[in-house]
């Protein structure tokens, strides 16, 4: 397949599938568009065969099936060098590999993470919840530093977007709940529910109010230190970031404004909202 049409393919997947992201990373410069979307693509791909979504899937596949896959994933990760694809995906990857230091490693970090979801995993500590989103978050931070670039320390850098990605991933798990629950899944500290007494199959709504608002403090903790790797990029990837960030932190304070209305339906913001956080982060008003 051709190198150009790769990227047309990696962009369309971006553009229809990342409903948040894609606002910010419109915002890029042609190159750093192209090699963000690039790396969205494979991150959706992998999330795919976790959630047993990807185009092709049976939707009764056996977790073990999907977590063969996954390891295939990894190891098409580990093989970009010298193979001849025919995966535009893969294609366009081992050329974004080619000319951007991204930290391919992150990759594997995140099947890591899905691997857990698969298993359906749960998390007695905030400690242990910390270590899943840096799989499944931060990982997509650093591998978006890669692209960005930065002229100051990589590895205060790397944690900064670390940061970041806990705090998106921590509003992701209270957007969706109710859905997760539903599928088996629960990511919210065993601690945490205990202590606020929190029975998810019956949960008392003045409690769980409680539980959301705690949870909800604790992300904006971690948005406070995630901004700060802002400074540290050039104008379009601060954009491109405080967008994508930023239109989280929106739909945090919403879910925080109504806590009990994650019970009842997904909280989202409208297209038009999404829309105004990027033109902000563009013009360098970024909370």
């Amino acid at each position: 397949m051709d190198l150009t049409e790769a990227y047309r393919e990696c962009e369309r997947i971006t553009w229809s599938q990342a409903r948040n992201f894609a606002y910010g990373i419109r915002l890029l410069p042609q190159e750093k568009r192209r090699g963000l979307a690039v790396i969205y693509a494979f991150a959706r791909r992998i999330d795919d065969i976790g959630d047993g979504t990807l185009p092709g899937q049976q939707a009764d596949m056996p977790a073990e099936q999907k977590i063969a896959d996954l390891e295939a994933a990894r190891q098409a990760v580990l093989n970009l060098d010298g193979a001849s694809h025919d995966d535009p995906v893969l294609l366009a990857l081992a050329d974004v590999k080619r000319n951007f230091p991204v930290p391919m490693e992150a990759f594997g970090e995140l099947i890591d993470g899905c691997v857990a979801d698969v298993r359906g995993t749960r998390y007695e500590t905030f400690e242990d919840l910390h270590h899943y989103c840096r799989c499944v978050a931060g990982s997509i931070g650093r591998l978006s530093l890669g692209i960005f670039g930065t002229r100051h320390d990589q590895r205060e850098a790397a944690r900064l977007a670390d940061s970041l990605g806990v705090a998106l991933q921590l509003t992701n798990i209270l957007r969706d709940i109710r859905e997760d629950h539903g599928n088996g899944r629960v990511y919210l500290p065993a601690e945490d529910l205990a202590k606020f007494d929190i029975d998810l199959d019956a949960p008392s709504v003045s409690q769980f109010i409680r539980l959301v608002e705690f949870e909800a403090e604790r992300a904006r903790e971690w948005y406070a230190a995630g901004w700060q790797l802002l400074p540290m990029l050039d104008r379009r990837s601060a954009a491109c970031t405080g967008a994508m960030a930023g239109i989280y932190r929106r739909l945090l304070e919403r879910i925080a404004a109504q806590p009990a209305a994650v019970l009842d339906s997904r909280v989202s913001l409208s297209t038009g909202e999404k829309a105004m956080v990027a033109v902000r982060a563009l013009a360098g008003r970024i909370r």
